[in-house]
């Protein structure tokens, strides 16, 4: 609309084609030629741009992830964009990535599979090839709208403000990455933000070396699952739940607690647990709650209490947090009584 508004009344803006050029409108296949001699001097950059790629490509999808309570395939995405980035630049294209606004952009309007990106890219291709001449006269204040709203819906703010409520060392690492997003560039970001969070996860370990989790009474004594009633399933936690643990441990509850009515997940041996892992935590509950499946948490010490419950304790009712894993078993035995009974009132 407001491209129709400026070309009517002429009126002086930036446009797509003002700031980038003429969109071209056809395709030619171009093999360029590799002198193997200058091959030494341009490993180093490519391999860094391979490694960028990668990184925000994984973090694109780890959004989309976020945004739809699924899970990518990173061995695929890579693969994928490997691929891509090698037949390109025989039609005249430049490395590409995963974009993290263009994803949140693709879900926001309803995109949930991988046909959504072959739909996007077919029709940019389109609109290259037919409709260029259009295109190129959009304004480019139409196109800083769209941003601003692209980039307030997927600022979280918040999972901003809880992060912001809970462990300093959290906090720290959020508020240094937010603003080397900001203030330098997303891959830098990144870089320091997983460096700086390595630091921290060492000093945080180095505290807690020479004492045990707190004010945990859950007994050791009960091991053996093999007894459990039908429909019940147990999956414990043992150590840390962090950013380089928390995706494998979602992926094994989710995998556990699926075949459930009611799962009991033991934190006993939980020492601490950082914002990635209370993260992966919330939404694999979320996704088990979504369908019908009941968690009871055992045995969560006081200090790990504190560190989740600014940021979604109370989505979890209270009778099924337990010290022990018997008062556990007990809260289990009565949801699952009380899913028998009000399966037998819906036959009735």
């Amino acid at each position: 609309m407001l491209t129709i508004v400026v070309q009517i009344f002429d009126i002086p803006v930036a446009t797509i084609e003002s700031f980038f050029g003429d969109i071209p409108n056809n395709i030619s296949l171009s093999v360029p030629h590799i002198d193997f001699s200058q091959i030494q001097y341009y490993f180093a950059p490519a391999l860094t741009i391979a490694l960028l790629g990668g990184i925000e490509s994984l973090l694109s999808a780890v959004v989309a992830d976020g945004m739809i309570g699924g899970k990518h395939r990173s061995n695929t995405e890579l693969i994928a964009q490997g691929v891509a980035n090698i037949i390109t630049p025989l039609f005249g294209g430049i490395p590409a990535t995963g974009a993290i606004a263009r994803t949140a952009t693709n879900v926001k309007n309803g995109g949930r599979t991988p046909i959504s990106g072959i739909i996007h890219a077919i029709t940019l291709l389109l609109i290259m090839l037919f409709f260029g001449k259009w295109a190129k006269l959009i304004p480019m204040a139409s196109l800083a709208g769209i941003l601003i709203v692209v980039a307030y819906n997927m600022s979280e703010w918040r999972s901003f403000m809880s992060i912001l409520k809970g462990s300093y060392f959290d906090a720290i690492v959020l508020i240094t990455t937010f603003l080397l997003t900001v203030l330098v560039d997303l891959t830098i970001a990144i870089e320091i933000g997983v460096v700086l969070s390595a630091v921290l996860f060492m000093k945080r370990m180095a505290d807690i070396s020479d004492k045990r989790t707190d004010n945990v009474i859950d007994s050791d004594l009960i091991d053996d699952y093999s007894k459990l009633p039908k429909g019940l399933s147990v999956y414990e936690i043992s150590g840390p739940l962090f950013f380089a643990s928390a995706r494998r441990y979602s992926e094994l509850i989710q995998e556990v607690g699926i075949k459930s009515k009611v799962l009991i997940i033991r934190m006993r041996h939980v020492s601490f647990i950082d914002q990635t892992g209370i993260y992966n935590l919330q939404e694999t509950l979320k996704i088990l709650e979504s369908k019908n499946i009941n968690i009871v948490l055992s045995g969560i010490g006081q200090g790990i209490i504190k560190e989740i419950q600014q940021a979604w304790i109370d989505e979890i009712p209270q009778d099924n947090i337990c010290n022990s894993f018997e008062q556990a078993l007990q809260r289990a035995n009565i949801l699952l009584i009380e899913e028998i009974e009000e399966n037998q009132h819906l036959k009735s």
